[in-house]
């Protein structure tokens, strides 16, 4: 069963007419010393700048918000709204700095994504999907979702063919309230090889015209019919019904990783050696002391998390176990953590050879296999306050699409 979870946020490259950008109420004290923009062209170029960095390193989702932190940032006060750049603005310097950085890899990425949505577009066919936002205009940067809007008159009924699937969702219920008015939107957020966001609409609203918040126009849609032949047009070089079937056969590591998580938390431990309780609350205490020191090395994390997934498996020989169940979905640098962590601990003990110790020396990463038996020494405390398993692979899987 996909976990159902509320959440605060909503992530929308384009989001419908419905969907206000709201100023955060802190913002008030900022409006004291208001900073005129208009006919400063470098000022605003240095707006536009900021802006896009912080949607494009995903610091920020909503244009609004990033251009008043940039223009806060920038200009020290408060910017009228009127005096912003405008989203179409950002989004050709988000667009730019993914072509800087990312090079020919994006147009390979940008399909993937497209034949991804193709293939979830079919899933849900009996919902008259709709494609919008960037995977249709090819406006994609690293961490970009792929949109849909899917017309039902029941969440219900959508989930149960993302159960069948195995996919991993939440469903959050978003409050918008406009003149006066307040409305529920539901989304279903999907994680997999690239994060998906369904939008949900009654039947009712098929033929509905939703507005773009970049352009104020009509938003660019796509049904699966429509899609279809503009990706034959675009790609007439692949079979897409071949690239759908192996999409359908590409895992996502992270459903892996969960699948293997998840049974440790039956996998009874030693009191003496782990007073704190099962493998998986193990496992998670250890990442939370290896989130503090290296919040942003995603190898480590990964390792942090995984060390002990062969407990599960065969605990006659863990390490073995885990570095086979895991084989191409981690790193090499990962996988080393993970086979020598054992040995860290007689390093640490002073019970280890020296030959031994020296190979594990002579390694660029020996400081940080040390730190990450610190770590596992230091994960076995009772009681101690953890992420759940989603939120974990949640944080790992955005450091991961921050570092493309």
């Amino acid at each position: 069963m996909g976990l159902i979870t509320v959440h605060r946020t909503m992530s929308h490259d384009n989001p419908p007419e419905d969907v206000h950008e709201t100023s955060d109420p802190a913002e008030s004290d900022a409006r004291r010393r208001p900073v005129r923009t208009r006919g400063n062209e470098k000022l605003r170029r240095q707006i536009v700048f900021e802006a896009a960095r912080l949607m494009y390193r995903r610091e920020e989702k909503e244009y609004y918000r990033a251009k008043l932190k940039a223009a806060r940032a920038i200009c020290q006060g408060w910017v009228k709204p009127s005096d912003l750049p405008s989203n179409t603005e950002i989004r050709d310097e988000i667009q730019r700095m993914a072509f800087l950085f990312e090079g020919d890899s994006r147009h390979d990425h940008l399909r993937e994504m497209r034949i991804e949505a193709l293939r979830v577009m079919r899933l849900l066919a009996a919902f008259k999907p709709k494609l919008i936002g960037s995977t249709l205009t090819g406006h994609v940067r690293h961490g970009s979702d792929i949109d849909l809007h899917v017309f039902t008159s029941s969440a219900e009924s959508v989930a149960m063919v993302l159960d069948q699937e195995g996919m991993t969702y939440d469903i959050e219920n978003k409050r918008v309230r406009k003149h006066g008015e307040e409305r529920v939107f539901t989304h279903i957020h999907i994680q997999d090889r690239f994060p998906l966001e369904l939008t949900l609409y009654p039947v009712e609203k098929l033929a509905y015209v939703f507005k773009s918040s970049i352009t104020g126009k009509a938003i660019e849609r796509a049904s699966l019919t429509e899609f279809e032949q503009r990706l034959r047009q675009e790609y007439p070089d692949i079979e897409l019904d071949h690239e759908v079937l192996d999409a359908e056969s590409k895992v996502d590591p992270f459903q892996v990783f969960r699948s293997l998580l998840l049974p440790l938390e039956g996998v009874g431990q030693s009191k003496k050696h782990h007073p704190e309780g099962d493998v998986l609350y193990h496992s998670l205490q250890v990442f939370e002391l290896a989130r503090d020191e290296l919040p942003y090395d995603e190898e480590f994390l990964l390792a942090a998390l995984l060390h002990d997934i062969g407990k599960g498996l065969d605990p006659e020989d863990h390490v073995a176990a885990a570095l086979e169940a895991l084989g191409e979905f981690i790193t090499p640098r990962t996988a080393w953590f993970i086979e020598h962590h054992m040995e860290a601990h007689l390093v640490a003990d002073g019970t280890i050879g020296f030959r031994a110790r020296q190979r594990l020396r002579e390694s660029p990463d020996y400081d940080e296999l040390m730190l990450l038996q610190k770590c596992d020494r230091g994960g076995r405390v009772r009681g101690m306050q953890v992420l759940e398993v989603d939120e974990a692979l949640d944080f790992l899987r955005e450091l991961a699409r921050m570092n493309g």
